[in-house]
């Protein structure tokens, strides 16, 4: 389902602006319209009201939990199944976040990712992408949104930019708090700029050289990351929210003392954030991640030149969560959680 075409469900039901928003603040912030409330009665109009059940039943339908797996970082992965049949992944992360997916698998095929050994299977509709978010506020609060799950949010760009536009309306959530992650893709550089909802950019560079990020990402636009860095600084000036740099450490390939050079001369000055991701090593693609003491070194050498950067752990480590690898396994997993209720409706 299609966040305009359920709205174009609302008109047809007599909904006007003002009740539209009603029905998508309820879903999107899970939150129940309760007559007793005098919300349904006063406000929605009759033929809403009595098609309430049926439409809730749909929404909830778009995202339901098939498992659910803790780690002790405090984050948990969830496996998501689509009305289809198909799953993706979600990951509720510390700190009030969570991570969505946009696509049941990938077309890029990062060679260290297991989502892209699958390719794409189909694209995410707009409701099915805001649906992880309502899903993932039935387990917790959630004040952030990162587009960083399974698939490239560029390859799916109409869906996505529809859904952080209802999410940084009627769901609440800041604008900066929504965060769209992409391999690069002239096609954001030019779509994003234009929303009234101007989502904060993660960039996922991984390299400073050309060829060996062609190698890594096979079928990613071909843009030199010293381009990409300046398209990314453009859109950081214009939206005042600094580019996210996302770097998987894999051993040998990118923690080389001319990659951080690199990455000083291409950064210094530049309205920007590092983040090291050590590579999570159980996914047996043939890359492995480096030491801890090298990464902090990676991180603190950024720091003395100016350059503000995180070490992150890729959320999950303790439970073999990377991500691809939860819904490689589907086959084999039962669900022992019933499905849960999303979005209410009480009648009188």
């Amino acid at each position: 389902m299609h966040i305009e075409s359920f709205r174009q469900q609302l008109r047809s039901l007599g909904a006007k602006p003002c009740h539209e928003q009603r029905v998508l603040r309820a879903w999107t912030q899970v939150r129940s319209l309760d007559t007793r409330h005098r919300l349904a009665e006063d406000f929605l109009p009759l033929a809403l009201r009595n098609a309430l059940p049926g439409l809730i039943s749909d929404l909830n339908g778009l995202a339901r939990l098939a498992s659910e797996h803790p780690a002790e970082d405090g984050s948990a992965r969830l496996l998501v199944a689509l009305a289809d049949g198909q799953t993706v992944e979600s990951v509720l992360l510390p700190r009030e976040g969570v991570c969505v997916s946009t696509q049941v698998g990938c077309a890029v095929g990062c060679l260290f990712c297991m989502t892209g050994q699958s390719g794409l299977i189909r694209q995410l509709s707009s409701g099915e992408i805001v649906a992880q978010v309502a899903l993932a506020r039935t387990r917790r609060k959630v004040r952030r949104v990162v587009f960083m799950g399974m698939g490239e949010p560029a390859h799916n760009l109409d869906n996505v930019l529809e859904a952080i536009d209802l999410l940084g309306t009627s769901g609440a959530i800041g604008h900066k708090n929504l965060v769209f992650s992409t391999v690069g893709d002239r096609r954001v550089f030019e779509r994003l700029p234009l929303g009234v909802v101007k989502p904060a950019l993660a960039l996922s560079l991984h390299t400073t050289r050309a060829d060996l990020r062609a190698h890594l990402l096979p079928k990613a636009q071909r843009i030199d990351p010293e381009e990409l860095i300046e398209l990314g600084e453009n859109y950081a000036r214009a939206t005042g929210y600094p580019i996210q740099y996302q770097w998987t450490l894999l051993e040998g390939i990118n923690d080389s003392d001319a990659e951080l050079d690199s990455i000083i001369r291409l950064l210094k000055g530049k309205y920007a954030m590092m983040n090291f991701i050590p590579y999570n090593s159980n996914e047996g693609l043939g890359f492995t991640r480096p030491s801890w003491q090298r990464a902090s070194e990676m991180a603190g050498r950024l720091h003395q030149c100016g350059i503000l950067s995180r070490l992150r752990n890729s959320a999950g480590q303790d439970i073999d969560g990377g991500c691809g690898q939860l819904r490689a396994r589907a086959a084999a997993l039962k669900s022992e959680r019933q499905p849960v209720n999303q979005f209410v409706y009480q009648s009188d």
